[in-house]
This record gives structure tokens, sequence and C-alpha cells, in this order.
């Protein structure tokens, strides 16, 4: 049962009778578009006005995109809007998940390796304050799901590692950075992503944990955040089939359902059990784990009938409009359960500081742009100093010089753009030019131009000939809509794989993935970057060749629990 007066939302009296007048005097349709979370519309091809007087939508969500013209949007939508909206972004690693001009800082994974809270906040602080500069109010972070499973494609460097107890450390700390920013955190992805080995971007994941397991970790973190005043859930396209049938023993399997679909997982579990009285958002719902599971005309009611407040994107907006407001019409969606979630809306937008009660915008958008981005990329300097693992240096390979080593040959995988959302760090060039910067004569090695007569009939001394040290770097990033993160080597006969790593000296630098030892386990010398940013190549140039220590410390186990990659 919804109570405003009580955490997160601690409401007056004279609040909560601003939201009751507002729940009765506001339109169907302004009540359906205020449980839709848009995505962010582009002056270029919308009339905003237009858009926003339409739709009356109670959240729009921007991609990365120029400061000046994100600020310049969001004005006009808030300006247009009757009731302010929130505006959030992907803010897990940085400004950058706003900004093209922001700050990488850098994965969770990243911070995590340095074990230190003020890692955390710097990340919640940098992430804020940039994306608070063109008016964002709301960042989809912190991450709080568990790395349980190295197989999977889409969480991995994007968590805070596999230890519980961490994670809460620094999703605390991360939460504090984005509150001194005004900014809402949204806790994500519940009921918990990192168990199974699957993308809920591509199939409704399974978060196969019995209850008492579940609750003894992703439940430990939700209640330890839910008693701080987390005012936010996103609700992910994952099932979790054992807290359903413990709260409806007689379900059949085949009405088992993701938690973006299911009252059990939200009014049951999350509500009921773990005593959310917050708002919850969906995660976006053109993901195939939410449409492969029911028609759209049924998901899109089921959705506000679990008990969620807000539905994140659409696929035709005016299509998913018309499905609930059909819904509310002919009474598969009681008008009550509506009201709830506009209750829960504003009632976020009034204690998170978004507006007062004659419904103005009291977010204040600064006039003059001031990213501070010289002061940010100190920070970030410091992270990726404190961050970088050495995982293995079996042969003790490490320090590297041009002197020993005067002719490096380099060789970069998955350098590439395909994939959904990534970070967007290319390093080839960046690494070379460090490199040489040492005094090393560096070959890159052409994955698109092989030399045949090197891969098919060159020997051991033959490649002696070519190079001292082979140093390759691996830059396969986790991303949506995609299956796997492994290394996948040339087809045709593995050419750019290291097959000399016995005779030559060989150095593995992952940028971002912590568990390639499981395909190159024979290595020698492993280091984890966790963050492709140019930051972290500078500290990963100056640790192999001996100007600073390593320090970090892995937040998973990078041997992914195998006894060859241990030796």
């Amino acid at each position: 049962m919804l109570d405003l007066t009580k955490t997160p939302y601690n409401l007056s009296t004279e609040q909560i009778e601003y939201i009751n007048n507002q729940v009765n005097k506001m339109t169907l349709s302004e009540k359906i578009g205020q449980l839709f979370f848009v995505i962010g519309q582009d002056e270029d091809t919308v009339d905003l006005k237009q858009f926003v007087n339409k739709y009356h939508p109670g959240g729009i969500m921007y991609r990365p995109d120029s400061a000046d013209k994100l600020k310049r949007e969001i004005k006009t939508i808030q300006k247009e809007s009757k009731i302010p909206a929130f505006v959030a972004a992907n803010l897990e690693a940085g400004g950058n998940g706003l900004l093209n001009e922001g700050t990488w800082f850098g994965r969770p994974m990243s911070v995590a390796a340095t074990d230190d809270p003020k890692q955390a906040y710097n990340l919640g602080d940098i992430s804020g304050y940039e994306a608070a500069q063109v008016g964002d109010n709301m960042s989809f972070s912190p991450i709080v799901d568990i790395d349980n499973n190295f197989r999977n494609p889409i969480m991995n460097v994007r968590t805070f590692g596999s230890d519980k107890n961490r994670v809460m450390k620094m999703v605390d700390s991360e939460v504090e950075g984005l509150k001194h920013n005004k900014v809402i955190p949204v806790a994500k992805h519940f009921p918990g992503d990192g168990v199974d080995e699957r993308d809920q971007h591509l199939v409704s994941s399974v978060n196969s944990l019995g209850t008492d397991e579940w609750m003894n970790s992703y439940g430990q973190i939700y209640r330890h955040l839910i008693k701080r005043g987390l005012p936010a859930v996103m609700i992910a396209h994952i099932m979790q089939p054992a807290w359903e049938r413990k709260l409806d023993p007689g379900i059949e399997d085949k009405d088992l359902r993701p938690a973006s679909t299911s009252k059990l997982l939200i009014d049951g579990l999350l509500h009921q059990e773990l005593k959310f009285n917050g708002m919850t958002i969906t995660d976006a719902t053109p993901m195939l784990g939410y449409t492969s599971m029911l028609p759209r005309e049924q998901a899109i009611p089921a959705t506000i009938n679990a008990g969620i407040d807000m539905i994140l994107f659409n696929k035709n907006i005016d299509e998913d409009y018309k499905f609930l407001t059909d819904a509310v019409n002919n009474g598969t969606v009681s008008m009550d359960r509506v009201d709830e979630a506009i209750r829960r809306i504003l009632g976020t937008k009034l204690a998170q500081g978004i507006m007062n009660t004659d419904s103005e915008l009291i977010q204040q958008i600064p006039e003059k742009l001031d990213l501070k981005l010289k002061d940010h990329q100190a920070k970030t300097a410091d992270l990726a100093k404190n961050a970088i693992t050495l995982v293995k240096d079996r042969d003790k390979i490490l320090p590297v010089n041009s002197k020993k080593y005067p002719r490096v040959r380099l060789v970069v995988l998955g350098d590439s753009d395909d994939g959904g959302f990534k970070e967007g760090g290319h390093v080839t060039a960046l690494f070379k030019e460090k490199l040489e910067a040492q005094g090393f004569k560096v070959s890159l090695f052409d994955r698109k131009n092989l030399d045949f007569h090197e891969v098919f009939e060159e020997g051991v001394q033959d490649l002696k000939d070519k190079f001292d040290l082979a140093i390759y770097v691996a830059n396969i990033e986790t991303a949506s809509n995609q299956t796997t993160t492994r290394i996948d080597w040339i087809h045709l006969m593995a050419a750019d794989a290291p097959w000399y790593m016995r005779s030559i000296p060989t150095l593995f630098i992952s940028m971002c993935n912590p568990y390639h030892l499981f395909d190159i386990p024979d290595i020698s010398t492993m280091i984890n970057a966790y963050t492709g940013n140019p930051e972290s190549i500078d500290a990963v140039v100056k640790k192999i060749t001996g100007q600073e220590k390593f320090v970090g410390k892995s937040p998973v186990d990078p041997f992914c629990n195998r006894l060859d990659t241990r030796l």
C-alpha cells in the first residue's frame, strides 16, 4: 500500500494534497503520458513542443549528443511540459553516458578494483555534475547486479564485481555522488542480472538462484538500498522462477514471467517482501526479453498491472499509448492502478526536488556550461592508476623496456564499433603512439591484410627475426545485443593467435573484460584494465614499463575457477 508520508517520499500534507488534486483533474491522456518514459527526441527531426503537448511524457531518456544541443532540447521540453519531466541517461561510467564531450571516468569494475569508495563517489559526482549541466535529473544507475557468471555478455565490467559487500559499499558512495548533484539514482536491474549467460536484450534471461540464495545476495543488496531511501528501481526482463513459485506454489511453468510483466515479482517480492515504497521503471521495452513473452497489446497493460509505474521506450508510440488507453477503458487496467502509479511518479518528482506544488520546474539548468573537464580528467587518471590489475606474470616478463625488447609486434583484438551502445574506445592508434614514445619500434598486425607466408610457412626463428616482444591488446567490450564477449580469433588457422607465446615473450592486456584467461589460459602475463579510455591506456604503458606499480585488486575471479588458467 503506497504511503507518501514514508521513505523515500516523506511528503508533507500540502504536497500530498497537491498530488491528489492533480490526480483528480488530469485527463486520461495526460495520465497515460505520465506512465511512459520516452526516447530522447531530436529537435532536427521532431517539433518538440508539438511532441510534448501530444504525448505528455512523464520522462525522457537521451543517448549521448552534444552538450549545447541537449541543453536546448531539454529546456524546450521542460518549458512545454505541464508537469516537469524526468530527464535520464545511462550514467554508468561517466558523463559520456549523456554528453559527447563528457568524461569517460571508468566502468564500475574499474572503480571496484581500487577497493576505494571515494572512487565510486567520484563516478557518481562526475557523472551527475556533467549531466546536470544540461538539465538531466535522473541516472539509470547505479548498477547493483552481481557478476556471478563470467560468460554473461552484457554485465561483466559494468558491475562492481562478484562480492555483494563490495557492491553495496561502492553503490552507496556512487549514490551519494549523484545526490550531491541532485540527480536521482535508479538502481538496476531487478531482480538481478549476472547469473544467466544470455542478454535480456535478446531473450528473457533467468536469475536461477533459489529464494534463500537470492535473498542472501541480490535481496540483501536491495534491502540495504531500500532502507537507505532508494527512490527508484529499474525492472528488468529477467525471470526469477524460484520466487514466483514460492509466492504462487501452484503456478505453471508456462505462466512464469520476467519481472517486467510479473505481479508476483513486483507487488509480491519487491513491494511486500522487500518493503520498497518507491517508483519503478521498466528497462527498455523494445528488447526481445520483453517483446518475446507476450503480444505487445497484452504486455503493456500487464506491466502496469504488475505494479510497475513507468514504461521505458516504445516501438510505435501511438500504438503503445492506444494499447494502454484501451486497457483502461475496457477495465483490463483499473483507474485505481493508474492513479497509484501517478502518485508514485508525482511523489518522486516532488520528493527529489524536480518540481514544486505549483507544477514548476525548480531544477536549475546553468546558463553557461562548465563541465570541469580538466579536473575530471585528473580524477580519471587517478582511477586508472589505482585500478589496473596484474593478474599473472608467470615468466616474470615485466617490466619491459625498449633496450631489452626493441621491436614490438602489437596485435589488437575487437577494436570495432560492432555491438550495441558501446562506450566507444578505439585503442589501436593510442597504444601504438604510447609504446613508440617509450622507444619501442612497433609493427602492427594487420588482420584485414594477412601475410599468408607468415601465417602458413614461418616458424619461431622467422618471427624472432621480426620482433622481440608481442603485446596483445583485447578491446572486446560488453555491449547490448551480442551473445558473447569471448575472444574470436581469425577463423582461418587462428591466424592472429600467439602460437609462439612459449618461445617469444608475450603480454596480454584486456581493456574491458576480466575473463580472457578462459580463452588463452597458457599466456604468461595477463593484465586487466577494465576500461578502454585514454587514461587507462596511458597507465597500462607506464605499468608494463616499470614506471608505476600495479596496485589494482581483481573484483572477480579472473581465473574463471579453472586450474589451467593459473598455470
